[in-house]
């Protein structure tokens, strides 16, 4: 069986994705953008699929018809953090026998698909991919541990750091990929 790609990505309801560009833009406007950015993305990952040997899914936080006009699988989220969201999406993907399970935060529009063929090429456990403020735009897994995300502080400038550190508490090997950037703040948007 293919590996998989899941795009984690929050329905983009106004108010409740890219705060923090909301700021400068307006709710509507970041709500819009992050609309935008998940099917550019997604576009990239279907034209990419067999070069990188995967199906492509999104995986909503909530029901949405957002991205329903997309070719792609389609699953809601756990409840919890970050970490239970991922590591039930991972545990789902290797269990039906998935290779490879990477998730892909929706804010990495124009992130090369070589890094995300490294991730995947990974001769270990687990692959992050770090993002420049600390956190991972993606992880890739061939193994998983109910205790790998134990003590990550999501949406810190840690987040990178402590999952690799608790992974490798919890027995498994990792490997660190290729530097990207997600777009979170004002600043980022002239990157992209």
């Amino acid at each position: 069986m293919l590996s998989a790609i899941a795009v984690f990505a929050k329905a983009p309801i106004p108010g409740r994705v890219k705060t923090r560009l909301a700021v400068t833009l307006g709710a509507e406007e970041a709500a819009r953008l992050h609309e935008k950015m998940v099917s550019t993305l997604v576009l990239r990952l279907i034209e990419a699929a067999n070069r990188l040997g995967c199906d492509v899914e999104i995986h909503t936080d909530t029901l949405t018809d957002a991205w329903a006009g997309l070719a792609v699988s389609r699953a809601l989220q756990a409840d919890g953090d970050l970490g239970a969201r991922m590591l039930r999406a991972l545990r789902e993907g290797l269990d039906a026998g998935r290779t490879r399970m990477l998730i892909l935060g929706g804010d990495v529009p124009t992130v090369p698909i070589s890094h995300l063929e490294a991730l995947l090429g990974a001769d270990s456990d687990v692959a992050l991919g770090p993002a420049e403020d600390g956190g991972y735009y993606a992880i890739c897994c061939r193994k998983t541990h109910p205790e790998m995300f134990g003590g990550v502080a999501w949406s810190t400038s840690k987040a990178c750091e402590q999952t690799a550190a608790a992974c490798r508490g919890a027995g498994l090997s990792v490997a660190i990929g290729p530097m990207w950037f997600d777009v979170d703040e004002p600043s980022d948007l002239d990157r992209i």
